[in-house]
This record gives structure tokens, sequence and C-alpha cells, in this order.
């Protein structure tokens, strides 16, 4: 009974002892942030999807907060972030030819798909089903619009096309902003 009591009081000990050591190390030692590089973040889509060539919306800011990256860089976000980054980063951008797409998945036409498996060895994320000399699909889900797959593929049977509405992906659009 007293072994008992012990090994539970010694490993009571050691845990508090060992969480307010790290209590202390969180602040003494945190590392502080750009906090233009959090605002920016919480400007973009949060989706993560890499559509701009990086490998999240965290190190997109970092990059648009040091000026290593244009305002254009995000393709969900549309004009109205590109507007709002510009006004933010006080960089001026001309929106006016700018195309509004919005997120995108890649697509098969299955009708030109001779299965020679380029996408496949190209999409880092395997978002694409298929195997040599069959036709391939690609999962929704899991894509995330870079297309790179659309650029290796020798038929052009795949293409970038608009989310596919559905339960999941359906959202009820905002209403219009009445002037007076």
């Amino acid at each position: 009974m007293f072994t008992m009591f012990a090994a539970v009081s010694s490993l009571t000990i050691l845990g508090l002892t060992l969480g307010f050591l790290l209590g202390v190390a969180a602040r003494y030692l945190k590392v502080e942030t750009n906090p233009l590089t959090a605002e920016i973040e919480s400007f973009l889509s949060g989706a993560n999807c890499g559509q701009c060539g990086y490998p999240g919306c965290g190190p997109a800011a970092e990059a648009l907060a040091k000026g290593e990256a244009p305002v254009t860089l995000c393709p969900p976000g549309g004009k109205a972030l590109v507007e709002k980054l510009a006004a933010k980063l006080g960089v001026s951008v001309d929106v006016g030819d700018m195309e509004d797409t919005g997120p995108r998945v890649a697509f098969v036409n299955e009708a030109l798909c001779i299965g020679c498996a380029h996408c496949i060895k190209e999409c880092n994320l395997d978002a694409i089903m298929g195997a040599p000399k069959h036709i391939h699909t690609v999962l929704n889900e899991v894509c995330n619009g870079c297309g790179e797959c659309v650029k290796v593929c020798p038929t052009e049977c795949l293409q970038l096309q608009p989310i596919p509405t559905d339960v999941n992906t359906w959202v009820w659009s905002k209403p219009a902003v009445a002037t007076a």
C-alpha cells in the first residue's frame, strides 16, 4: 500500500514540476512573430490549398508581409482579397482584367484520356486515381486545384473546373448590399 502511494505521489510531483518548467520556458523562450503576418493570414481563405505555390496560408502570408510575393497570389480569394491586401500593404494593383474564378479542382474528360499516367506522377497529393492504360479520375475532396496535372497532360483531357456543387459544398449566396 505504501509503495503504491509513493509511486503516485512521486509521479504527481514530477508532473507538476515539469509542467511548471514548461510554462516558464514557454514564457521566456517565446518567438516573436510579425503582427502584419498574422493579420494578412486572417485575410486569406485558410483553406491551405497550395494554389498560390506555398505549402499553406501561413507561409504565403509571411511572403506577402516580406514583400516577396504579389498580392494576386491567392486564386480562391478573388478580386476582393486582392483589393484588401493591396490596401493593407499600400500596393497599387489593377484588378480590372483579373478573372474571379474561385476555387477549382481538376476534371478528367474520359473520352480523351489515354491512361498515360503522367498526371498521377505529377500530383503530389495523390488526388488522381487510375493505372497506366486505364481511365483516371480525380478525387475532388483531395485536389487543391494547383493545375500541375493539367500542364503535363499530353491529350489535354484534364481541365480545372469550379468545385461541383453538392450537399457538402453548397452555400447560400450573400444578399446584395442595399444602397440608400
